[in-house]
């Protein structure tokens, strides 16, 4: 009898709930307005897809021989790696300018991209104010850094100088964005309590806002630093930026060798991991601080 009044509680809690979800079932359109939108979309790119597929030229290619052709190059680019045109040392030295130039536009990037995202933050500027950075940022970031770094090639021409301005535009707009909502995760009770107690917005900053986000931070500025290392070796064939992406395409664009670029490409996922080790263990330190 004791266990009766529990039991019927619990069968209720669970009616109810099915009739809840019933309900918000039965409330939703099958056929909205959005979910039509996107079904056309679909069906549209999928019409689209099979309709090139059919109509392309193909020039009598033989898709058994070209998929041959192309395992044999992949096995002769990973499998038989050799650096033929370069030596181990002069690679080695193009990765770390690689390096150097993706640590330099994210330190670039970070600095300025902390003091934006503290005015970004609408729980510590103003609204008006945060809407401008937000959707100027927004703006940035739509457009591809190759691009802004072509922008600026005319202006400074191509190379290192274009590329470095470029992925630290980009670099700015991206942080900006990963920063100031960190920033707005804060309670505004804290901030409320620091502002009652006579702080300033500079004390609320370092004393509120940033120890209690610098993980996220780390995070964010770390992903950058992993996107512009991929995106240094880009523009070193793009841009002429130098480094170890220069090296590719010289191997790739001029000296034909599959080889050579498969032994790049080891160089680059080598650093690659690395990296991300690093970064991991970066995150870990700060979150048992933390």
């Amino acid at each position: 009898m004791q266990a009766e009044g529990p039991i019927k509680t619990f069968s209720l809690q669970t009616d109810k709930f099915l009739d809840n979800q019933l309900r918000e079932r039965l409330s939703k359109k099958p056929f909205s307005k959005s979910s039509i939108a996107i079904r056309t979309c679909g069906l549209l790119l999928i019409f689209l897809t099979i309709y090139a597929f059919i109509s392309f030229d193909y020039k009598d290619v033989n898709f058994i021989d070209a998929l041959l052709l192309t395992l044999d190059n992949l096995g002769k680019m990973f499998f038989e790696p050799h650096l033929k045109h370069f030596s181990f040392s002069h690679a080695l030295f193009q990765v770390l300018v690689t390096l150097g130039l993706a640590f330099l536009t994210t330190i670039f990037g970070a600095i300025i991209a902390l003091l934006l995202g503290l005015l970004a933050a609408e729980n510590i500027s103003s609204k008006p104010l945060s809407v401008v950075i937000k959707g100027t940022v927004a703006l940035i970031r739509a457009v591809p850094t190759v691009l802004w770094v072509l922008i600026f090639a005319v202006a400074a021409g191509l190379g290192s100088v274009a590329a470095v301005i470029g992925m630290t535009f980009h670099s700015i707009s991206y942080l900006v964005k990963a920063y100031s909502e960190s920033f707005e995760e804060l309670d505004k009770g804290a901030i409320e309590a620091l502002q009652a107690s006579g702080a300033n917005w500079w004390q609320i900053v370092f004393q509120a806002v940033i120890p209690s986000s610098i993980t996220y931070m780390v995070s964010w500025t770390f992903l950058r630093f992993e996107i512009n290392f991929a995106v240094a070796v880009a523009m070193g064939a793009a841009a002429g930026a130098g480094g170890i992406g220069f090296d590719m395409f010289m191997a790739s664009g001029f000296y034909f060798d599959l080889r050579e670029i498969g032994a790049i490409t080891y160089f680059i996922l080598i650093v690659a991991i690395c990296l991300e080790i690093f970064a991991t263990r970066i995150k870990k330190k700060l979150k048992v601080l933390s």
